[in-house]
């Protein structure tokens, strides 16, 4: 059910995988995911199965309404009633409030500063990493005390470079803005490497403390993927402070 799972000076860090739900095919079983066409109470039950995992109350979760932009919205309480906003990136100065992101092959990137007390969840797409999600999420973080030297970012399971397969132009349309994102398959065709591009701009931005899941999600089993199935699940990371 969390396929990975870190503690880090009072910042948790979870990924799940896809086992361990209760939503049936295409969506089997830990589909988190609520706008894929999945019951919506298989939902609701998965949510509360992963926060119990982690020892979250789920009504002290955030997730967001992703829409492949740049903006962030900066949260003190979950949503309740209210709209959830649309946008890639959520931050929040508030401890046990747990943040969450969806995804199923982009790039679900985690930040923390467990000194100023300040967590990020983005949403890392390739138009994300184009349009600059994760430096709009680190800019928040530090408009709120964060400092990006002690940033601790974690990104997990997502499609890698040698399996995203795209045009040419696109792969240069994306490389003209993260260089570090241009890529090829595994069979020799164009792609682009959004973990790499993801890691690249944080390093730019000053935050040393970097690790990735070595897990791609297009070849594996054990996650969902867009790409490989496109009727599927949803994956989530979670972030928060004790």
């Amino acid at each position: 059910m969390i396929g990975q799972r870190e503690h880090v000076s009072g910042a948790h860090f979870g990924f799940t995988d896809r086992w361990g739900g209760v939503s049936a095919a295409p969506y089997e079983e830990l589909n988190l995911g609520g706008a894929v066409g999945d019951d919506p109470e298989a939902v609701r039950t998965n949510r509360e199965l992963a926060a119990k995992e982690l020892g979250v109350d789920p009504a002290r979760v955030a997730w967001m309404n992703q829409v492949h932009g740049a903006d962030v919205v900066v949260v003190d309480e979950p949503w309740g009633n209210r709209p959830v906003p649309e946008v890639d990136a959520i931050v929040t100065a508030r401890r046990g409030l747990a943040l969450a992101v969806l995804t199923a092959d982009c790039v679900p990137v985690l930040l923390a500063d467990p000194v100023a007390g300040v967590v990020a969840a983005a949403h890392a797409g390739r138009p994300g990493l184009v349009a600059g999600v994760v430096p709009a999420a680190v800019r928040a973080m530090t408009e709120r005390g964060a400092d990006p030297a002690r940033i601790v970012a974690r990104t997990g399971p997502a499609v890698c470079g040698r399996c995203y397969e795209v045009p040419e132009e696109m792969r240069a349309d994306v490389a003209a803005v993260e260089p570090a994102a241009y890529a090829e398959t595994g069979w020799g065709t164009p792609a682009v490497d959004v973990v790499a591009g993801v890691h690249a701009q944080l390093d730019r931005l000053g935050v040393p403390d970097r690790e990735r899941s070595s897990v791609c999600t297009r070849e594996s089993d054990d996650h969902f993927s867009y790409r490989r199935d496109r009727t599927t699940g949803r994956l989530a990371g979670y972030v928060w402070l004790d």
